[in-house]
């Protein structure tokens, strides 16, 4: 099988690596940056934390025609720019390509499928933790699980194979019936606590050390669980407020993606999490204030950063 990584990012660079390092596969890394393909084709792929550190030597390239048709492709870009990537990689998609995406928030299905139709793409969801150390440099933080499954719930052949060698590089995955109560459990986490983290720069276990962050966090989500329950959709968890807060216990030393990239003037996905509740609730004529605030301070500070990186 030759499989296609598109983004070379944290996630990006986790998955590939262990695909490289424990399958058979054939793995290439696409990347956008021409400069920057090339340094991970010379160097590899570090990889440190559980199952490392060990380096692995990967083909990666900023050019698809260097690829050719892939039997998979793995979506890891950042959400803002899933579009660009469907573009991009044109030339190695034929009608028997799978096309996956284990990106966070909500929104990236419906691009992937306006691209290139439903029957080609695969949702999916991996609580794997990564931190990005510099090019081709990948800090594991942290195992978890992993699901993938089709919108309309059907379990294929191909699915079956994709959990199956995704589980053999070391993300344990399962294949759900209903993968969009998979996605929506996810959002509902990454609404309580990524947005706070980028904020008050606050690690996730630390959020929970302050009672002000704590109201916030509970208001975020009772709000986003208002959609989820209009939506008519079933949550993988009894009580949201109590899974947000294990998490933050479990992950209590990460880093959060969007704290990462605020920390390294980077746009975050703020409007594919927050926003995407935001966005939701208003076509459900449901107020979500607390999530309108996050996502305002959130996308401030991103100015904010650009505008000090700029004067320097």
């Amino acid at each position: 099988m030759k499989i296609t990584v598109v983004g070379p990012g944290a996630l990006g660079c986790l998955i590939a690596a262990h695909l490289k390092n424990k399958t058979k596969e054939e793995i290439w890394l696409l990347d956008e940056f021409a400069d920057r393909a090339r340094k991970i084709s010379l160097d590899g792929v570090r990889l440190e934390g559980p199952g490392g550190p060990f380096t692995v030597k990967m083909n990666a390239t900023a050019n698809a025609k260097d690829i050719g048709i892939s039997d998979l492709v793995i979506i890891c870009v950042k959400s803002y720019s899933t579009d660009d990537a469907c573009k991009g990689i044109k030339d190695i998609v034929s009608e028997k390509t799978g096309i996956l995406t284990l990106q966070n928030g909500i929104g990236n299905v419906q691009i992937l499928n306006d691209h290139f139709g439903p029957d080609r793409v695969i949702a999916g969801v991996t609580n794997h933790g990564s931190t990005y150390m510099g090019t081709g440099h990948v800090r594991h933080a942290g195992k978890g699980d992993t699901t993938i499954g089709k919108a309309d719930g059907r379990v294929l052949g191909a699915i079956r194979e994709v959990a199956g060698v995704l589980t053999k590089a070391g993300f344990e995955t399962k294949v759900s019936r209903d993968i969009d109560s998979v996605v929506w459990s996810k959002l509902i986490v990454n609404t309580g606590i990524n947005a706070l983290t980028a904020i008050t720069c606050l690690n996730n276990g630390a959020l929970l050390e302050h009672e002000g962050c704590r109201q916030i966090m509970r208001s975020a989500v009772q709000e986003a669980v208002k959609v989820v329950k209009r939506k008519r959709i079933k949550l993988m968890y009894d009580d949201p407020i109590q899974k947000v807060e294990s998490v933050c216990r479990a992950t209590s030393s990460n880093v959060s993606s969007m704290l990462q990239d605020i920390l390294s003037n980077n746009k975050t996905e703020i409007d594919f999490i927050n926003g995407a509740i935001v966005r939701q609730a208003k076509a459900l004529n449901i107020p979500t204030p607390v999530n309108e605030v996050l996502t305002s301070l959130v996308k401030t500070i991103e100015e904010s950063c650009k505008a000090r990186v700029r004067e320097k």
